[in-house]
């Protein structure tokens, strides 16, 4: 009988394990996917004439607690996204670019499927919003609580130490 025990626990051992780095790979390719696409931030911030105040709300975006408000994030996020070619020309996701942009950064298939199901499921919930910033923020504040969900958000420390360190 001690035996059947430990063989259980050793089974919930190995799944937990598993889980445990499938989430970890997840927030390394998230970590990837945010250094990525935040390469074009400095163009996009001298672009669109934003201050260094906008860096802050960069900073902090995958903190959970943190609050986006700011509408000029939503003005970066959609400059660096047509920098990187993800978005068409009427503003909306670009399915088959932003899914070769997440496995060019490290994620499968299955994973890039669900990340741009999860942008594009965010973009229909605010189809309605006619200003492109404001939407485009609300789709950030949408997606970035559906990585949460999953446990997937990465540590903004180590995205930081990985921007400094491309510097």
């Amino acid at each position: 009988m001690a035996s059947k025990t430990r063989w259980r626990l050793l089974a919930v051992c190995a799944v937990c394990s598993f889980q445990f780095l499938e989430v970890k790979s997840s927030q390394e390719i998230m970590k990837k996917l945010t250094t990525g696409f935040a390469k074009a931030l400095d163009e996009c911030k001298k672009e669109l004439n934003l201050g260094d105040h906008i860096m802050q709300d960069f900073i902090n975006y995958w903190k959970e607690e943190y609050e986006l408000i700011n509408r000029d994030v939503g003005c970066a996020i959609m400059c660096m996204a047509s920098k990187h070619d993800l978005i068409t020309d009427d503003m909306k996701l670009h399915h088959g670019k932003t899914h070769e942009f997440a496995k060019t950064h490290g994620a499968d298939d299955d994973m890039a499927k669900q990340i741009v199901s999860m942008i594009h499921e965010c973009e229909n919930t605010h189809a309605d919003n006619n200003d492109d910033c404001n939407k485009t923020l609300e789709i950030a504040k949408c997606f970035k609580t559906k990585i949460h969900e999953l446990k997937w958000a990465p540590s903004m420390e180590t995205i930081i130490e990985e921007l400094l360190t491309d510097i």
